[in-house]
């Protein structure tokens, strides 16, 4: 079965910088060629409505059958808040614990990001699981796409 990674902005974004092109890059190429699902979110597009044309159209060119498009739900507004609560990250890192909320939801096997501040972070992942966990949710593996490179023996 493919594994389902759920994609922040950050990853999208993250295909035209030159500091993480290197990676990015072929992990779009190991979604294009279906051996990998992703989740894409209402959060992430609203995150990229300002974004050049060129990132928007990386999602889109995406073909369907990799794709789970997710919506914001009030569950996941429930469990963001709930990582703020107890103080995982400030009030003002809601958009990512919404991204984390909504790959714990949908079960994805991992959230993947460039957000090493508030989202790859040990400390953080440490928080988000005792919430989860607290909550009676799965944790959530996160990871960043250099973890996804196939190396060949």
């Amino acid at each position: 079965m493919k594994q389902r990674i759920y994609i922040d902005t950050s990853v999208v974004g993250g295909f035209y910088d030159v500091e993480f092109a290197e990676y990015t890059v072929p992990l779009f190429h190991q979604i294009r060629e279906s051996a990998l699902r992703i989740i894409y979110s209402e959060v992430t597009e609203k995150e990229l409505i300002n974004a050049p044309e060129r990132v928007k159209d990386l999602i889109r060119s995406l073909p369907g059958d990799v794709v789970d498009f997710v919506e914001l739900t009030e569950e996941a507004v429930v469990l963001a808040q709930a990582y703020i609560a107890e103080k995982i990250v400030g009030k003002t890192s809601l958009d990512d614990c919404l991204h984390i909320a909504l790959a714990t939801i949908h079960k994805a096997d991992y959230l993947v990001s460039w957000n090493f501040k508030h989202i790859v972070n040990v400390e953080r992942i440490r928080g988000y699981n005792s919430v989860n966990i607290k909550l009676g949710y799965s944790t959530i593996d996160i990871r960043s796409p250099r973890e996804f490179i196939k190396y060949e023996d």
